[in-house]
């Protein structure tokens, strides 16, 4: 099953809010049939990716571990014993796939229409 992650960018002199790349890792791989000629303007992650935000999207088969998305705490009562507490924090993605089938069915209804025109 893919997984969904965020890879924060360094922030800019004139953001307003982080800037981030939405990395799907674990996804199956996609295959696209493209007609002589035609030209495929955006793909669904590209879309995608603007709606939420994201600078950019990454998808791959392969699994991507992003260190910055796992959080170490140190004890610091037991440090002196080594002892590594670690947490993994795990986003709330409640309504994120019906958002995801909608944005997809958008970019697919726009695709039928610039290829029709």
């Amino acid at each position: 099953m893919a997984r969904l992650q965020i890879l924060e960018l360094p922030e800019g002199a004139d953001d307003n809010r982080p800037p981030f790349v939405l990395v799907i890792d674990q996804a199956l791989p996609e295959r696209h049939v493209l007609v002589s000629g035609e030209v495929r303007v955006r793909s669904e992650w590209d879309t995608l990716a603007e709606a939420i935000g994201a600078r950019g999207v990454i998808v791959t088969p392969e699994t991507i571990d992003i260190p910055a998305n796992d959080l170490t705490l140190t004890n610091v009562q037991e440090a002196a014993d080594g002892n590594i507490i670690r947490l993994r924090v795990e986003p709330d993605l409640e309504g994120f796939t019906e958002k995801v089938l909608d944005e997809v069915a958008r970019a697919q209804a726009a695709a039928k229409a610039a290829h029709r025109a």
